[in-house]
């Protein structure tokens, strides 16, 4: 796959596509590529299909916000359809005769009607959705406007996930993405594992993909776990504090954690924070509480700033079925906390290079991830070497790398033919 890219002509105006600014990694990683783009001097358009979700109140200053409007009805499925026919019956089932129209469809009329006012350098989307009307919008404009998309997750599987595959929308979304991310200038995967499955699973041409880690560490990171916390919890001389974090859906497989935990418990005084929010809250409430836990978990819901926990917790577990990049457990080692992660599909193991920096076990199982937190209380990793790792995944390096790829599409796509 290649990695490299030749330097070009500057992107003066970036435009940064996203679906909304919900409080996941994709969306919080995409911001800080936003900060560093204008600090090295670069316009960015902002563009959401939804200007909505926790991150809202952390656009950088600077940045022009976007909101794209929604057509309803029919016109809203067969706004995709213009320019695609080739693709018509790829198309069918993911979107036009979908039970539901994904919110990023419903904007491509608005897309290109930005692309026409705004006329940026390059688009950089993020997401699969976003990605496709991205594309979409930009041939109905002009193919010559340069496009870099970026696949957050290991896309095969989390369409295959039990509760993604009985939906069309995601059952036939990867024959659609083979066939419509070929209309991009370049495919930037979070992780080399994200890359393979994208061209080994998805069919996307292996030349067209780059790997490029997220942005998650930085002097804001740094500043943020420095930052008083005010939680019982975390007082000197209490019970060790197991921290996890995530939207509470089927991907972050939180019941296991809580089986586990409750192993971990039986055998010494500990608690478990599990940050984020998500439709699966009551469900794992109900399970702490059948486990005989429920008085040591505590699920708080979203919190603007995770690294105070990350940087007082004595341990960060990751349960997740599948990932792309998992940027918690990178924030987490900036923190000098030591980590625990399942062995997933995506980019655990390239961040814990193999489980030098922090143990891997199979996915699903509650009692090997159970014998992994008590063996990480027992003989905490030290602190300086966990944060030197989260340094080469800094949000500087992943700036430049962008910028790099870019510049070299917009350059191509000024290239006499």
């Amino acid at each position: 796959m290649n990695d490299k890219s030749s330097a070009g002509a500057p992107a003066a105006r970036i435009a940064v596509l996203l679906p909304s600014l919900e409080g996941g990694g994709a969306e919080r990683s995409m911001l800080n590529l936003v900060r560093g783009f204008m600090a090295e001097g670069r316009a960015v358009d902002l563009v959401v299909c939804q200007a909505k979700g926790a991150y809202l109140a952390e656009i950088p200053v600077g940045a022009n916000l976007i909101e794209l409007e929604a057509v309803s009805g029919l016109r809203a499925r067969w706004s995709a359809l213009p320019g695609n026919l080739r693709h018509v019956f790829a198309l069918l089932r993911p979107v036009l005769l979908a039970k539901k129209v994904a919110p990023e469809i419903a904007r491509i009329p608005s897309l290109r009607q930005y692309l026409i006012d705004r006329k940026p350098d390059v688009i950089l989307s993020a997401i699969t959705y976003a990605n496709l009307v991205g594309i979409w919008a930009k041939q109905r404009v002009d193919p010559r406007i340069p496009i870099v998309i970026s696949e957050r997750i290991a896309l095969a599987t989390y369409c295959a996930d039990p509760s993604n595959f009985r939906k069309w929308k995601w059952r036939y979304l990867p024959d659609l993405v083979n066939r419509v991310y070929r209309g991009a200038d370049a495919v930037v995967a979070v992780s080399r594992a994200a890359a393979d499955e994208l061209v080994a699973r998805i069919g996307v041409d292996a030349e067209a993909v780059t790997t490029i880690h997220n942005p998650v560490v930085d002097d804001v990171l740094h500043w943020s776990a420095e930052q008083p916390l005010k939680h019982p919890w975390f007082v000197p001389g209490s019970a060790p504090v197991i921290l996890a974090a995530g939207r509470m859906t089927e991907q972050k497989d939180f019941p296991t954690l809580l089986r586990a935990f409750a192993l971990v418990r039986a055998q010494r005084p500990a608690r478990l924070v599990i940050l984020g929010e998500g439709r699966l809250q009551p469900d794992l409430l109900r399970l702490a509480d059948d486990l005989g836990i429920g008085e040591d978990v505590d699920m708080p819901g979203f919190v603007e700033n995770p690294f105070q926990f990350m940087s007082r917790a004595s341990l960060l577990v990751l349960s997740s079925l599948y990932e792309g990049l998992p940027g918690v457990l990178i924030q987490a080692l900036a923190c000098g906390c030591a980590v625990v992660s399942t062995d997933c599909p995506g980019g655990s193991r390239e961040i814990l290079a193999d489980g030098r920096y922090g143990e891997l076990v199979e996915v699903g199982n509650a009692s090997a991830l159970a014998s992994a937190i008590q063996a990480a209380l027992d003989k905490p990793m030290d602190k300086t070497m966990l944060r030197a790792r989260a340094r080469d995944f800094s949000v500087e390096r992943a700036v430049g790398r962008y910028l790099e790829l870019l510049d070299s599409v917009v350059a191509r796509a000024a290239a006499p033919d």
